[in-house]
């Protein structure tokens, strides 16, 4: 569904990603891991257009993303929860997450949807309880709840998430968790995931790829993640 191509970036003259190449298949869980520092978001932000590359392929369903414009990118059906959520703290749950309604459309018709799908509210009921409430008022958990319903106001076929149990008490990690594997073994959403908790990693990933220095050093399915690799290449 997604596949990365020789991928180069920059910042300034320091190289981030060196030809990073990796294949995210449809409709599985497809963990990117690493320590800090070698790349992780900067990837998800050249999916996403947040950042310009000079080099490589970006296809989305054999489209290729790099002619097209960030704002665009949405509507072909990516959802991207980014890394420290970005809600906006003085709009509410409900205004929170009508803002991705315009690049929602019913799928097989031209139509536009104007209402937040019930979809939302049965995976995340929080949301519901306090979709009048400012988003700045809720904890950090319940934002990133929003953050995530927010990416699935538009019905993707690839969600995006960049770390989305950092900061977060444990209890609502495990809620995201299960949402997370529900979209993915039920839905049939296919899933790429940041994270660098190894427990969540496998629990809930189908296939892990690892990267240092902007590049990838090993990749494989999710119970095929040896203690030799995390010794490598993910222990601090």
């Amino acid at each position: 569904m997604l596949s990365v191509e020789n991928l180069n970036q920059y910042y300034g003259e320091s190289h981030i990603l060196r030809d990073l190449s990796l294949e995210v298949p449809a409709g599985r869980c497809t963990c990117v891991m690493g320590r800090n520092g070698v790349g992780k978001t900067t990837l998800l932000k050249a999916i996403m257009g947040e950042v310009a590359v000079r080099g490589g392929e970006i296809r989305f369903d054999g489209e290729e993303l790099l002619k097209r414009r960030p704002e665009a990118r949405a509507g072909l059906g990516i959802g991207y929860v980014p890394q420290g959520r970005q809600i906006f703290a003085t709009l509410s749950v409900e205004e929170n997450l009508k803002i991705g309604l315009p690049s929602r459309r019913v799928r097989g018709q031209e139509k536009r949807v104007h209402k937040i799908p019930e979809r939302i509210y049965e995976l995340f009921p929080v949301l519901k309880e306090m979709r009048y409430r400012r988003g700045g008022d809720l904890s950090g958990g319940q934002q990133q709840q929003l953050a995530i319903g927010r990416a699935l106001v538009l019905d993707p076929r690839l969600l995006i998430l960049d770390e989305p149990g950092e900061g977060i008490q444990p209890n609502i990690v495990a809620q995201i968790g299960e949402v997370i594997r529900k979209l993915n073994r039920e839905d049939g959403l296919t899933v790429l995931l940041v994270e660098q908790k190894l427990p969540f990693a496998r629990k809930y990933a189908d296939a892990f790829v690892i990267m240092d220095r902007g590049q990838k050093v090993a990749e494989g399915e999710i119970a095929s993640l040896s203690d030799d690799l995390i010794k490598r290449h993910l222990t601090v």
